[in-house]
């Protein structure tokens, strides 16, 4: 069946109870006994599951209990589970995993337990945690990471070709309440968080690259690309960049309150691009000082109020979830107001695989809509594996591959790179999460639109709800100009300046309205304010409940209508 119960559940008892990590649970022998049954019965039920299994469950018995409300969810949903003992090593474990495939149609793999970070033997392992592989680096040394990675891709590669074969994810409990708190973000968002702005928002932190000015120009022009081509119009995006000559860049005395502020408002996806850390994230440089953007202390002060977010980072070391301390993805994970999952890489990261990475990604929520967060990395990681040549005619990757020849220290090794990014990256989360997906708005809209005037929207809404309608300046502009800062002036006005230009920057809007809607077509009016110009969109949102529905058109705005003032 893919486990066996222990021969002697009173000696397992027994030792983990001395153990200073459970005294707080375990009140008395009796209580610790019936829970201990209550798992034990669990297993057996998911066990004998009565059709194939589509999920491997790798579980430590204490905490099968927690995890009972995740497993009646999802089988509600329609998964089934196997079991696989938690105390086998990695290599062993992985051969259960593969073993169990030739028998069921696995499409997932959920590891539940901190790792070891190192392939014990099934006697040495610990009570609560299930190992993870190291595997030995080859592209990565050269930018001066460590010899070997952490990784649970294996445990999803079932014929040993380096490459993905299942979606896989891990709650890295170290003890149940751990658990519980990682269960009950993951039904609240299934169950019971409502739409709203949120669904919408993509939050993206950046720090500098430090590569030096040419090559960070660079990245930040490709980086401005992808978030505008990348990303579907109809979606709203705040900016917070740790450069001081940036417009996106606040006072930089709070920018970690920016950090912070950009988690608690909730969002879809919460982005962060540049160096990280095991429990820190780089800092913000001004001319004699330095501001941290975020660190492992600044997870007890999150109080969110939107959404929980998927968190992705795109840096080094944040998800190093085999070290002895916890890392900062794992702590953010841990968290009631932090993200409901976190996606991180395990030791040293080079920027074209990252990138690459990020345009996979955006392809598969965006265009491909996958139905779960692990399928969504899946078939990313898919792609990312594709040799150039087979690779999805895509712009953004020809331009990353150019850039990358120029920047990587291993120029002739771009595949290996992206292949060494499968291993280094994992979900610190539940791979089974279901995916917020909009419906579609109709939206119509005339071509042009002129300072002073009004435009015309129409369209169809799928259902009732709260609208809105809007008119904004594309995503890689501002609809002011915005001097460029050429030298740093450390005043109190000065920097207190910064945060009016930031939040100027990130306020996209021209005009919009809101109001309760029917189904079906609707009309609308915004104005075109005096000094509106340029590439633009419509944007309409509705919501209602836990649905919600987005559309957009492109309209290009004009200073003054051509000739003779004339109707639409």
């Amino acid at each position: 069946m893919g486990f066996a119960l222990p021969r002697n559940p009173g000696r397992r008892y027994t030792r983990h109870r001395a153990s200073p990590v459970h005294i707080h649970l375990e009140v008395n022998h009796s209580l610790a006994v019936i829970a201990m049954h209550a798992a034990f019965v669990v297993s057996l039920a998911l066990a004998a599951a009565p059709v194939p299994a589509d999920t491997a469950l790798v579980c430590p018995p204490e905490f099968l209990v927690t995890l009972q409300p995740w497993i009646a969810h999802r089988e509600a949903q329609g998964h089934r589970f196997v079991r696989i003992a938690h105390h086998l090593s990695a290599a062993e474990m992985r051969l259960e995993i593969q073993r169990q495939a030739e028998r069921h149609p696995l499409r997932w793999v959920v590891l539940v337990g901190d790792a070891t970070g190192q392939a014990v033997p099934r006697e040495a392992a610990a009570v609560r945690s299930v190992p993870t592989h190291l595997v030995k680096a080859k592209v990565n040394v050269k930018w001066g990471s460590e010899p070997l990675i952490a990784s649970d891709m294996p445990f999803a590669d079932l014929n040993n070709d380096q490459i993905p074969d299942l979606a896989i994810g891990r709650l890295p409990a170290d003890d149940p309440g751990q658990l519980a708190i990682m269960v009950e973000k993951i039904l609240d968002y299934e169950q019971r968080t409502e739409a709203g702005p949120w669904c919408r928002r993509l939050n993206v932190v950046a720090g500098v690259g430090g590569f030096g000015g040419l090559i960070d120009s660079v990245l930040e022009t490709a980086t401005k690309k992808f978030l505008t081509d990348g990303i579907p119009s109809g979606y709203t995006m705040s900016m917070t960049y740790g450069s001081w000559r940036s417009p996106y860049c606040p006072d930089p005395r709070g920018f970690r309150t920016a950090t912070m502020d950009s988690l608690n408002a909730g969002s879809l996806f919460w982005i962060y691009i540049g160096h990280g850390q095991r429990r820190y994230l780089d800092s913000i440089r001004v001319p004699g000082a330095a501001f941290p953007i975020f660190d492992i202390d600044d997870v007890r002060e999150l109080r969110r109020v939107g959404g929980a977010p998927i968190a992705v980072f795109l840096s080094c070391y944040t998800g190093a979830f085999d070290e002895r301390r916890d890392c900062l993805a794992e702590e953010l994970l841990r968290s009631p107001q932090g993200p409901v999952a976190v996606y991180s890489g395990s030791r040293v990261t080079m920027p074209y695989a990252m990138a690459v990475m990020g345009n996979e990604m955006m392809q598969e929520y965006f265009q491909q809509r996958r139905a779960t967060l692990g399928e969504l990395i899946l078939y990313a990681k898919q792609r990312m594996a594709l040799p150039l040549d087979d690779a999805p005619a895509d712009t953004n990757r020809a331009m990353l591959n150019a850039i990358a020849k120029a920047i990587s220290p291993a120029p002739d090794e771009l595949h290996a790179e992206r292949m060494e990014h499968l291993l280094l990256f994992n979900l610190i989360g539940d791979p089974l999460l279901r995916m917020k997906h909009p419906q579609t708005v109709e939206v119509d809209v005339a071509q042009n639109g002129y300072a002073g005037e009004e435009v015309i929207i129409r369209g169809r809404l799928p259902f009732a709800g709260r609208c809105t309608v809007e008119l904004t300046c594309r995503r890689d502009r501002t609809r002011k100009r915005m001097p460029p800062r050429v030298s740093f002036v450390p005043t109190h006005a000065a920097l207190i300046g910064y945060s009016k230009t930031y939040a100027e920057a990130n306020d996209r809007r021209w005009s919009g309205d809101e109001f309760l809607a029917e189904a079906g077509t609707f009309e609308r009016r915004l104005a075109v304010p005096e000094g509106a110009s340029g590439p633009s969109h419509v944007r309409v949102f509705v919501e209602r409940g836990d649905r919600f529905a987005i559309g957009s058109a492109d309209i290009y705005l004009r200073r003054a209508r051509p000739g003779p003032a004339g109707g639409e």
